[in-house]
């Protein structure tokens, strides 16, 4: 998978924004169908993203489609209008179960072959903004093989159960574990909540790295400014990625030499620390697997 540091959202009803986003350096962008547009623009959302995907050079930027919840009415044809244009994953709202996923990816397979599309090419990301959607985690988290990510929602989560958010975010540090936790236990992106108030980017810094020190692996931003911010908080330093470089090249030889757990500066490595140092480099962007020097 490819890195996620931030993924900005973009209302996607209007193309200058999204063309202002496809010139940022930011790793992840989702053209939002869902809470950025009012019902009477969703058609018009619907037809500029499609056209947005055709015409603009994206560059390295993920190219994502949030898409309205499935129930809602509007799911499918939202599918069907940006689907023709091939946009690198659809993120679904609001799950709370794994049918959900199992509805998105089946209809995925159908437009996929209408179009001409290889099979799965089109991966899926999960919003988690419920207490049912916590619940169900582990069912969600292993529902289909194209899902790549689980997000948290936090303003929805907290409305569900009743919680007031607090600048500290107290009421919110179970949720927010047991996103990133079973992230990690399925192989997949755990991207962690919206900082509302993009305006203070020092509060924004500090929350950022708050969420990679958990184990997140990206952020969820809705302004330009808060792009450089937290793909730096999520973003391992030259010690960090020197150390896990060293780990994997280690890890890699003495595999070849038949044996497992080995030593380096006097503490042990096993396959946990191994696996850690590999998600330190696919932050950098580097290969994880060793190279000849």
């Amino acid at each position: 998978m490819r890195p996620r540091r931030a993924l900005l959202y973009m209302p996607g009803d209007d193309r200058h924004k999204i063309e202002k986003a496809a010139g940022l350096p930011v790793d992840t962008i989702c053209m939002d169908l869902e809470d950025g547009l009012a019902l009477n623009r969703k058609q018009e959302g619907r037809a500029t993203i499609a056209e947005a995907l055709a015409a603009i050079d994206f560059g390295a930027s993920e190219r994502l489609v949030r898409i309205n919840p499935v129930g809602s009415g509007l799911e499918s044809a939202d599918l069907e209008a940006v689907v023709p244009a091939k946009p690198d994953g659809v993120v679904i709202p609001k799950v709370s179960s794994k049918k959900q996923i199992e509805w998105v990816s089946a209809k995925l397979g159908k437009l996929e072959r209408a179009h001409g599309l290889e099979h799965g090419s089109i991966h899926l990301l999960a919003i988690i903004e419920s207490a049912m959607g916590i619940v169900n985690l582990k069912k969600i988290a292993k529902a289909d093989a194209r899902l790549q990510a689980l997000i948290f929602g936090a303003l929805d989560f907290s409305g569900d159960i009743g919680a007031k958010l607090t600048p500290g975010g107290e009421e919110l540090l179970y949720a927010r574990s047991a996103v990133v936790a079973h992230s990690a236990a399925f192989g997949l992106d755990g991207i962690d909540m919206v900082a509302v108030d993009f305006m203070d980017l020092d509060k924004l810094g500090e929350e950022a790295k708050q969420g990679a020190a958990m184990g997140f692996d990206g952020k969820q931003i809705i302004h330009p400014a808060q792009v450089e911010p937290v793909q730096a908080a999520f973003t391992p330093t030259d010690a960090e990625i020197a150390e896990a470089h060293k780990i994997v090249q280690t890890h890699a030889e003495h595999q070849a030499e038949g044996t497992g757990a080995f030593a380096i500066d006097g503490q042990m490595v096993d396959m946990p620390v191994v696996r850690a140092a590999e998600r330190v480099l696919r932050r950098a962007n580097l290969p994880q697997q060793p190279q000849n020097e």
